[in-house]
């Protein structure tokens, strides 16, 4: 497969797209026709999600079971993602109103950055920033801190 173009696939098969794409509830898309993936691979990538209960481990994300068992905690991205506001339980309580209210301190703060009423040390406006993308841990930015913190 690694010497097929997509071009290619498109051309030898008419129906590639119905057969590598589902739509849910008229909202989602979910389209793999653009990889490289046959038949055979998406049969063995279903049987690989049952083998592995993949449903059972999304319903843990979403119900805030401490999936990640490296820090013993919840994956709680998918808190900050809940726009319908469903609750999110985690250790008994839903922690979707402090999600909301961080958000909403992220907005406020950012519309200040933006519009030049946030002043940095040096009492000018800030016009770049540094983001550092923590991936789903916080080992990196603690990391990161705690080195600079002797500087």
């Amino acid at each position: 497969m690694k010497d097929v173009t997509i071009a290619e696939l498109f051309t030898n098969d008419s129906d590639r797209f119905a057969k590598f794409s589902a739509t849910f509830d008229d909202l989602m898309l979910v389209d793999f026709s653009k990889n490289r993936i046959t038949e055979e691979t998406l049969a063995k990538l279903q049987d690989l999600a049952k083998e592995t209960d993949l449903a059972g481990a999304i319903k843990s994300m979403f119900s805030g079971e401490k999936i990640n068992r490296t820090e013993d905690r919840a994956v709680l991205h998918v808190a900050l993602r809940n726009r319908s506001n469903t609750p999110i339980i985690v250790d008994g309580k839903d922690v979707m109103p402090e999600v909301n209210a961080v958000l909403e301190k992220m907005k406020t703060f950012s519309q200040a950055i933006i519009s030049g009423q946030w002043k940095g040390y040096t009492g000018k406006a800030i016009t770049d920033v540094v983001n550092i993308g923590i991936g789903g841990s916080d080992l990196g930015p603690f990391m990161g801190d705690r080195s600079a913190a002797s500087v």
